[in-house]
Protein backbone atom coordinates (compact mmCIF):
# COMPACT_ATOMS: atom_id res chain seq x y z
CA UNK A 1 0.00 0.00 0.00
CA UNK A 2 1.58 3.29 -1.13
CA UNK A 3 1.97 6.04 1.44
CA UNK A 4 0.09 9.22 0.72
CA UNK A 5 2.28 12.25 0.01
CA UNK A 6 2.50 14.66 2.92
CA UNK A 7 1.38 18.25 2.44
CA UNK A 8 4.26 20.70 2.38
CA UNK A 9 3.95 23.13 5.26
CA UNK A 10 5.75 26.41 4.55
CA UNK A 11 8.33 27.61 7.04
CA UNK A 12 6.98 30.27 9.39
CA UNK A 13 7.57 33.80 8.17
CA UNK A 14 10.07 35.57 10.43
CA UNK A 15 11.64 39.00 10.53
CA UNK A 16 15.33 39.83 11.00
CA UNK A 17 14.98 39.35 14.77
CA UNK A 18 13.26 35.97 14.26
CA UNK A 19 9.83 37.27 15.27
CA UNK A 20 6.92 35.53 13.52
CA UNK A 21 3.97 37.33 11.94
CA UNK A 22 0.89 36.34 13.93
CA UNK A 23 -1.35 39.40 14.50
CA UNK A 24 -2.79 41.94 12.09
CA UNK A 25 -4.30 45.20 13.27
CA UNK A 26 -6.39 46.49 10.38
CA UNK A 27 -7.81 50.02 10.33
CA UNK A 28 -11.10 50.11 8.46
CA UNK A 29 -11.50 53.89 8.75
CA UNK A 30 -9.28 56.78 9.82
CA UNK A 31 -12.15 59.04 10.98
CA UNK A 32 -13.29 59.22 14.59
CA UNK A 33 -16.18 60.80 16.47
CA UNK A 34 -13.88 61.63 19.43
CA UNK A 35 -10.93 64.00 19.71
CA UNK A 36 -8.87 62.43 22.48
CA UNK A 37 -5.76 64.44 23.29
CA UNK A 38 -3.23 61.60 23.02
CA UNK A 39 -4.52 60.38 19.65
CA UNK A 40 -6.40 63.01 17.62
CA UNK A 41 -6.37 66.37 19.45
CA UNK A 42 -8.94 68.77 18.01
CA UNK A 43 -6.47 71.65 17.82
CA UNK A 44 -4.13 69.59 15.63
CA UNK A 45 -6.41 67.34 13.55
CA UNK A 46 -9.21 68.93 11.52
CA UNK A 47 -12.62 67.31 11.29
CA UNK A 48 -12.19 66.92 7.52
CA UNK A 49 -8.75 65.31 7.74
CA UNK A 50 -9.95 61.91 6.53
CA UNK A 51 -9.97 60.07 3.25
CA UNK A 52 -12.98 60.03 1.00
CA UNK A 53 -14.61 56.65 0.45
CA UNK A 54 -12.55 56.10 -2.71
CA UNK A 55 -9.34 56.49 -0.71
CA UNK A 56 -10.16 53.59 1.62
CA UNK A 57 -9.88 49.95 0.70
CA UNK A 58 -13.27 48.48 -0.17
CA UNK A 59 -14.55 45.24 1.34
CA UNK A 60 -13.29 43.09 -1.55
CA UNK A 61 -9.80 44.56 -1.20
CA UNK A 62 -9.84 44.08 2.57
CA UNK A 63 -10.95 40.47 2.15
CA UNK A 64 -8.12 39.76 -0.28
CA UNK A 65 -5.64 41.51 2.00
CA UNK A 66 -6.59 39.47 5.07
CA UNK A 67 -6.48 36.24 3.03
CA UNK A 68 -2.92 37.12 1.99
CA UNK A 69 -1.91 37.84 5.58
CA UNK A 70 -3.47 34.55 6.71
CA UNK A 71 -1.31 32.74 4.16
CA UNK A 72 1.73 34.29 5.80
CA UNK A 73 0.86 33.11 9.30
CA UNK A 74 -1.60 35.64 10.72
CA UNK A 75 -4.21 33.97 12.93
CA UNK A 76 -5.46 36.95 14.96
CA UNK A 77 -7.17 39.93 13.36
CA UNK A 78 -8.15 43.14 15.15
CA UNK A 79 -10.29 45.78 13.45
CA UNK A 80 -9.41 49.32 14.43
CA UNK A 81 -9.75 52.94 13.31
CA UNK A 82 -10.20 55.81 13.88
CA UNK A 83 -13.50 54.55 15.17
CA UNK A 84 -14.31 51.32 13.29
CA UNK A 85 -18.04 51.52 13.99
CA UNK A 86 -18.18 54.57 11.73
CA UNK A 87 -17.50 52.24 8.77
CA UNK A 88 -20.81 51.51 7.07
CA UNK A 89 -21.96 47.86 6.99
CA UNK A 90 -19.15 46.74 9.29
CA UNK A 91 -20.96 43.52 10.36
CA UNK A 92 -21.00 42.39 6.71
CA UNK A 93 -17.22 42.83 6.57
CA UNK A 94 -16.76 40.97 9.86
CA UNK A 95 -18.72 38.02 8.49
CA UNK A 96 -16.47 37.82 5.44
CA UNK A 97 -13.26 38.08 7.44
CA UNK A 98 -14.32 35.60 10.12
CA UNK A 99 -14.80 32.95 7.43
CA UNK A 100 -11.22 33.16 6.10
CA UNK A 101 -9.25 29.96 6.57
CA UNK A 102 -6.52 30.40 9.16
CA UNK A 103 -8.12 33.38 10.95
CA UNK A 104 -8.93 32.05 14.40
CA UNK A 105 -9.81 35.24 16.23
CA UNK A 106 -11.51 38.44 15.05
CA UNK A 107 -11.59 41.30 17.57
CA UNK A 108 -12.30 45.01 17.47
CA UNK A 109 -11.14 48.11 19.36
CA UNK A 110 -13.71 50.89 19.76
CA UNK A 111 -14.50 53.92 21.89
CA UNK A 112 -17.82 52.21 22.60
CA UNK A 113 -20.24 55.05 21.88
CA UNK A 114 -21.88 53.27 18.95
CA UNK A 115 -21.49 49.75 20.31
CA UNK A 116 -24.98 49.40 21.79
CA UNK A 117 -26.65 49.65 18.40
CA UNK A 118 -24.22 47.27 16.66
CA UNK A 119 -23.22 44.65 19.27
CA UNK A 120 -25.82 42.04 18.33
CA UNK A 121 -25.11 42.22 14.59
CA UNK A 122 -21.36 42.08 15.16
CA UNK A 123 -21.62 39.03 17.40
CA UNK A 124 -23.85 37.25 14.91
CA UNK A 125 -21.38 38.09 12.14
CA UNK A 126 -18.57 36.34 13.98
CA UNK A 127 -16.81 39.02 16.03
CA UNK A 128 -15.11 37.21 18.87
CA UNK A 129 -14.06 39.97 21.26
CA UNK A 130 -14.24 43.72 21.74
CA UNK A 131 -11.90 46.15 23.49
CA UNK A 132 -13.32 49.46 24.66
CA UNK A 133 -11.04 52.44 25.24
CA UNK A 134 -12.13 54.08 28.50
CA UNK A 135 -9.97 56.59 30.37
CA UNK A 136 -12.46 57.95 32.92
CA UNK A 137 -15.81 57.22 34.54
CA UNK A 138 -16.58 60.68 35.92
CA UNK A 139 -18.95 62.20 33.31
CA UNK A 140 -17.46 65.69 33.07
CA UNK A 141 -13.88 64.43 32.85
CA UNK A 142 -14.86 61.75 30.35
CA UNK A 143 -16.45 64.37 28.11
CA UNK A 144 -13.38 66.59 28.33
CA UNK A 145 -11.01 63.73 27.50
CA UNK A 146 -13.07 62.92 24.39
CA UNK A 147 -12.82 66.50 23.16
CA UNK A 148 -16.34 67.19 24.46
CA UNK A 149 -17.77 64.69 21.99
CA UNK A 150 -18.59 61.68 24.13
CA UNK A 151 -20.94 60.68 26.95
CA UNK A 152 -19.92 58.04 29.45
CA UNK A 153 -23.53 56.79 29.52
CA UNK A 154 -23.27 55.74 25.86
CA UNK A 155 -20.05 53.82 26.46
CA UNK A 156 -21.42 51.98 29.48
CA UNK A 157 -24.55 51.11 27.48
CA UNK A 158 -22.33 49.70 24.75
CA UNK A 159 -20.46 47.53 27.24
CA UNK A 160 -23.76 46.25 28.63
CA UNK A 161 -25.04 45.49 25.12
CA UNK A 162 -21.88 43.53 24.31
CA UNK A 163 -22.21 41.55 27.53
CA UNK A 164 -25.88 40.82 26.76
CA UNK A 165 -25.02 39.17 23.44
CA UNK A 166 -22.09 37.19 24.85
CA UNK A 167 -19.33 39.35 23.40
CA UNK A 168 -16.29 39.30 25.72
CA UNK A 169 -15.13 42.79 26.71
CA UNK A 170 -11.76 44.23 27.70
CA UNK A 171 -11.24 47.84 28.76
CA UNK A 172 -8.12 49.85 27.93
CA UNK A 173 -7.31 52.87 30.08
CA UNK A 174 -4.47 55.32 29.47
CA UNK A 175 -3.59 57.25 32.61
CA UNK A 176 -1.77 60.59 32.36
CA UNK A 177 -0.22 62.27 35.34
CA UNK A 178 -2.22 65.21 36.59
CA UNK A 179 -5.05 64.55 34.13
CA UNK A 180 -6.99 61.40 35.05
CA UNK A 181 -4.95 59.83 37.86
CA UNK A 182 -7.97 60.08 40.16
CA UNK A 183 -9.83 57.61 37.93
CA UNK A 184 -7.55 54.62 38.58
CA UNK A 185 -9.32 53.27 41.65
CA UNK A 186 -12.85 54.11 40.43
CA UNK A 187 -12.18 52.25 37.18
CA UNK A 188 -10.77 49.26 39.03
CA UNK A 189 -13.68 49.22 41.47
CA UNK A 190 -16.30 49.53 38.73
CA UNK A 191 -15.04 46.56 36.73
CA UNK A 192 -14.01 44.29 39.60
CA UNK A 193 -16.29 41.29 39.59
CA UNK A 194 -17.85 42.24 36.25
CA UNK A 195 -16.13 39.52 34.24
CA UNK A 196 -14.53 42.22 32.07
CA UNK A 197 -10.75 42.65 32.06
CA UNK A 198 -9.47 46.17 32.70
CA UNK A 199 -5.98 46.98 31.40
CA UNK A 200 -3.96 50.10 32.19
CA UNK A 201 -1.67 51.22 29.36
CA UNK A 202 1.28 53.50 29.92
CA UNK A 203 0.89 56.79 28.05
CA UNK A 204 2.96 56.42 24.87
CA UNK A 205 4.70 58.75 22.45
CA UNK A 206 2.69 57.52 19.48
CA UNK A 207 2.56 60.03 16.64
CA UNK A 208 3.83 63.59 16.83
CA UNK A 209 0.79 65.71 17.72
CA UNK A 210 0.04 64.80 21.34
CA UNK A 211 2.81 66.73 23.06
CA UNK A 212 4.06 63.61 24.86
CA UNK A 213 6.43 64.08 27.79
CA UNK A 214 8.02 61.36 29.88
CA UNK A 215 6.88 63.16 33.02
CA UNK A 216 3.25 62.60 32.05
CA UNK A 217 3.66 58.81 32.18
CA UNK A 218 2.26 56.99 35.20
CA UNK A 219 4.20 53.73 35.26
CA UNK A 220 2.61 50.33 35.49
CA UNK A 221 4.55 49.74 38.71
CA UNK A 222 2.96 52.81 40.30
CA UNK A 223 -0.51 51.87 39.06
CA UNK A 224 -0.07 48.32 40.34
CA UNK A 225 1.02 49.62 43.74
CA UNK A 226 -2.03 51.87 44.05
CA UNK A 227 -4.47 49.10 43.20
CA UNK A 228 -2.63 46.43 45.20
CA UNK A 229 -2.80 48.63 48.30
CA UNK A 230 -6.59 48.71 48.00
CA UNK A 231 -7.27 45.24 46.59
CA UNK A 232 -4.33 42.83 46.83
CA UNK A 233 -3.22 41.34 43.52
CA UNK A 234 -1.33 38.21 42.53
CA UNK A 235 0.58 37.71 39.29
CA UNK A 236 -0.71 35.39 36.57
CA UNK A 237 1.26 33.61 33.88
CA UNK A 238 1.13 34.92 30.33
CA UNK A 239 -1.33 33.06 28.12
CA UNK A 240 1.06 33.06 25.15
CA UNK A 241 4.48 34.37 24.20
CA UNK A 242 4.28 37.99 23.13
CA UNK A 243 1.26 38.87 25.24
CA UNK A 244 1.58 42.60 25.83
CA UNK A 245 -0.25 42.84 29.16
CA UNK A 246 1.18 41.70 32.46
CA UNK A 247 -1.75 39.81 33.95
CA UNK A 248 -2.81 39.88 37.59
CA UNK A 249 -5.75 38.51 39.52
CA UNK A 250 -7.50 40.03 42.48
CA UNK A 251 -6.62 37.93 45.49
CA UNK A 252 -10.26 37.90 46.59
CA UNK A 253 -11.37 36.28 43.32
CA UNK A 254 -12.96 39.40 41.82
CA UNK A 255 -11.41 38.86 38.40
CA UNK A 256 -8.39 39.95 36.38
CA UNK A 257 -6.57 43.19 35.68
CA UNK A 258 -3.64 43.93 33.37
CA UNK A 259 -0.82 46.41 32.83
CA UNK A 260 0.82 47.29 29.50
CA UNK A 261 4.29 48.72 30.13
CA UNK A 262 5.59 49.77 26.73
CA UNK A 263 7.51 52.72 28.20
CA UNK A 264 9.07 51.22 31.33
CA UNK A 265 9.37 47.60 30.17
CA UNK A 266 9.48 47.43 26.34
CA UNK A 267 8.43 44.16 24.73
CA UNK A 268 9.78 44.67 21.21
CA UNK A 269 11.58 41.33 21.30
CA UNK A 270 8.31 39.42 21.19
CA UNK A 271 6.31 41.75 18.94
CA UNK A 272 4.55 39.83 16.16
CA UNK A 273 2.03 42.50 15.07
CA UNK A 274 1.64 44.18 11.70
CA UNK A 275 -0.61 47.17 11.10
CA UNK A 276 -2.41 48.22 7.92
CA UNK A 277 -4.10 51.60 7.51
CA UNK A 278 -7.47 52.13 5.83
CA UNK A 279 -5.72 53.15 2.60
CA UNK A 280 -3.54 50.04 2.46
CA UNK A 281 -0.27 51.17 4.03
CA UNK A 282 1.60 48.42 5.90
CA UNK A 283 3.39 49.51 9.10
CA UNK A 284 5.67 47.07 10.90
CA UNK A 285 5.79 49.08 14.14
CA UNK A 286 3.39 51.29 16.06
CA UNK A 287 6.15 53.91 16.04
CA UNK A 288 7.10 53.56 12.37
CA UNK A 289 7.91 56.73 10.44
CA UNK A 290 6.55 55.43 7.14
CA UNK A 291 4.52 52.59 5.66
CA UNK A 292 4.69 50.40 2.59
CA UNK A 293 1.85 50.90 0.10
CA UNK A 294 0.29 47.47 -0.52
CA UNK A 295 -2.21 48.65 -3.12
CA UNK A 296 0.01 48.03 -6.19
CA UNK A 297 0.54 44.41 -5.10
CA UNK A 298 -3.13 44.14 -4.12
CA UNK A 299 -4.11 45.14 -7.66
CA UNK A 300 -2.07 42.18 -8.94
CA UNK A 301 -3.93 39.66 -6.79
CA UNK A 302 -3.54 37.60 -3.64
CA UNK A 303 -0.33 35.80 -4.66
CA UNK A 304 1.51 39.04 -5.41
CA UNK A 305 0.21 40.58 -2.21
CA UNK A 306 1.33 37.61 -0.10
CA UNK A 307 4.80 37.90 -1.62
CA UNK A 308 4.92 41.65 -0.90
CA UNK A 309 3.93 41.07 2.73
CA UNK A 310 6.65 38.45 3.08
CA UNK A 311 9.26 40.80 1.67
CA UNK A 312 8.37 43.59 4.07
CA UNK A 313 8.19 41.36 7.13
CA UNK A 314 11.46 39.55 6.41
CA UNK A 315 13.23 42.93 6.22
CA UNK A 316 11.71 44.12 9.51
CA UNK A 317 14.05 45.02 12.38
CA UNK A 318 11.89 47.54 14.29
CA UNK A 319 12.45 47.99 18.02
CA UNK A 320 11.56 51.59 18.72
CA UNK A 321 10.54 51.14 22.36
CA UNK A 322 13.93 49.61 23.15
CA UNK A 323 15.67 52.58 21.49
CA UNK A 324 13.38 55.32 22.84
CA UNK A 325 15.41 58.43 23.66
CA UNK A 326 18.53 57.30 21.79
CA UNK A 327 19.86 59.03 18.64
CA UNK A 328 18.78 55.96 16.64
CA UNK A 329 15.10 56.51 17.46
CA UNK A 330 13.31 58.35 14.66
CA UNK A 331 11.66 61.68 15.48
CA UNK A 332 8.95 61.08 12.89
CA UNK A 333 6.16 58.66 13.75
CA UNK A 334 2.85 57.71 12.16
CA UNK A 335 -0.17 59.13 13.97
CA UNK A 336 -2.10 56.69 16.15
CA UNK A 337 -5.46 57.29 14.50
CA UNK A 338 -4.08 56.02 11.17
CA UNK A 339 -2.96 52.64 12.53
CA UNK A 340 -5.33 52.03 15.41
CA UNK A 341 -2.85 51.90 18.28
Amino acid sequence: MNAQPQAVVPAPLRDRRQRPLRDLRLSVIEACNFRCGYCMPADRIADDHGLDSAGRMDFDQIHTLVRAFARQGVTKLRLTGGEPLLRRDLPALVARLASIEGIEDVAMTTNGTLLARHAKALREAGLGRVTVSLDALEPTLFARLSGDRGRIEDVLAGIEAAEAVGLPVKLNSVIQRGLNEDQVLPLAEHFRGSGHVLRFIEYMDVGTCNGWRAGDVVSSAELHARIHARWPLRALDAQYRGEVAQRHAYADGAGEIGFVSSITAPFCGDCHRARVSADGQLYTCLFADRGRDLRPALAQGEDALADAIAGVWQARADRYSELRGSPRASGRRVEMFLVGG
